[in-house]
């Protein structure tokens, strides 16, 4: 049984620091007295985190607002030139980059050709791109945080895969996060593609603010995963890898999946399936504008594919509603848009909910990013939800 921990209050500054980067990133422009108020912290405290935050640049004044009554106000808002951060992604055929700066704009973008890479092929080309894109855009490099990598797969601590993702054989056991630290000499992040969708989606898209969300996330070139956050913290299970959401039996006795059993998710809604129905192949060789003209001229393969997943999805949807009472489902991923904007509009009529009188004020599905920059996207998240994100669990005195 895992011991209980106690209060570690030496690190409240850094906890509180998060919290004020948190509201303003959430709400937008907060003059310090708005930030009090909604982070139940003093005004005194507020005013010196925010001034420390001003002298690092991660928060901007903007000019005084003059009100009716009492003094002027200063509101704070996110400086987007306070910090960079690189995300990579790696695919069958090509490795990516993007530099985004810390509204997740895109301030550079690479991709090299690789064929089915191996890590030893892999990881010299990482590091090609990551220096490479140092050069691409003038900043001040001693604001970039870090290297985010999305991968599909799952993963141990420390970025080590622990399971050989389908889609890049060869990469058991290969300590990613550590090998690439080694080559490019600065942290590096590791997630699988779902959670580092699931972050980029709450930072910087549909789910920003929410604090109960289940993402589930349909990779293009594979299947089903989701990233979940349960009342403002990141879920990921015992061991990392919860959110295999591809393999539930939706359909018992059903499809033969992969994974040994019969019936899964995954064999009835992920992308690969619809291609198939469609009988589109090579689809990492296709830009997205081909992809969604192929798609738009409709087909007896698509209709069919829609009509055997929309009763699995929705089967899951229920689930995942009884299972963690989320305030929202976000549909997203490297899926087309376009494709995915129809497997949602077949949805409806959704399962009751278990409070059908409960009003809420967000849709119970909502489309996030979708398109192929999707977990990239997510990647370049990953250092800047590390560097400012609230974390609950470093006020705890770690045990033994």
């Amino acid at each position: 049984m895992k011991a209980i921990s106690g209060t570690n209050l030496e690190q409240a500054k850094s906890h509180n620091r998060r919290v004020v980067i948190e509201a303003v990133r959430t709400h937008g422009p907060l003059s310090r007295a708005a930030i009090a108020r909604m982070t139940a912290l003093t005004a005194q405290t507020v005013s010196n985190i925010v001034e420390e935050l001003e002298r690092s640049h991660l928060l901007v004044p903007a000019e005084a607002q003059k009100l009716a009554r009492g003094q002027p106000i200063i509101p704070y808002s996110i400086n987007p030139a306070g910090a960079y951060s690189i995300g990579l992604e790696l695919g069958r055929q090509r490795a990516s980059g993007v530099l985004t700066d810390l509204t997740g704009a895109v301030r550079a973008r690479i991709e090299r050709h690789v064929e089915h890479p191996d890590p030893q092929e892999a990881m010299p080309v990482l590091q090609a791109i990551v220096e490479d894109l140092q050069q691409a855009f003038a900043f001040d490099r001693h604001r970039l945080l870090g290297v985010g990598m999305a991968l599909p797969g799952r993963y141990a601590d420390g970025g080590i895969t622990s399971l050989s993702p389908k889609s890049l054989p060869g990469w058991q056991d290969f300590p990613v996060g550590h090998e690439l630290e080694q080559r490019v000499k600065m942290p590096v992040l590791v997630e699988n593609d779902a959670t580092a969708a699931a972050i980029g989606e709450r930072l910087h898209g549909v789910a920003r603010g929410l604090s109960s969300f289940v993402y589930l996330f349909l990779a293009g070139g594979g299947g089903i995963g989701a990233g979940m956050f349960l009342d403002g913290h990141l879920y990921k299970g015992s061991r990392n890898n919860a959110g295999e959401i591809g393999h539930i039996i939706v359909e018992p006795h059903g499809k033969l999946c992969n994974c040994g059993k019969r019936g899964c998710l995954d064999r009835y809604i992920s992308p690969t399936v619809a291609y198939e129905f469609m009988g589109i192949a090579n689809v990492e060789e296709l830009s997205s504008d081909d992809l969604d003209a192929l798609i738009a001229k409709g087909s007896d393969g698509l209709d069919a594919w829609l009509d055997q997943a929309v009763q699995p999805l929705r089967q899951t949807l229920d689930f995942l509603e009884l299972a963690f009472d989320p305030q929202t489902i976000v549909l997203g991923g490297s899926l087309s848009t376009s494709l995915m904007r129809r497997l949602a509009e077949r949805l409806e009529p959704l399962h009751l909910p278990i409070d059908p009188n409960r009003k809420g004020s967000l849709p119970r599905v909502m489309i996030g990013m979708t398109g192929k920059d999707t977990a990239i996207l997510g990647a370049a998240a990953l250092p800047i939800f590390s560097e400012t994100n609230p974390r609950f669990d470093v006020l705890q005195k770690p045990v033994g």
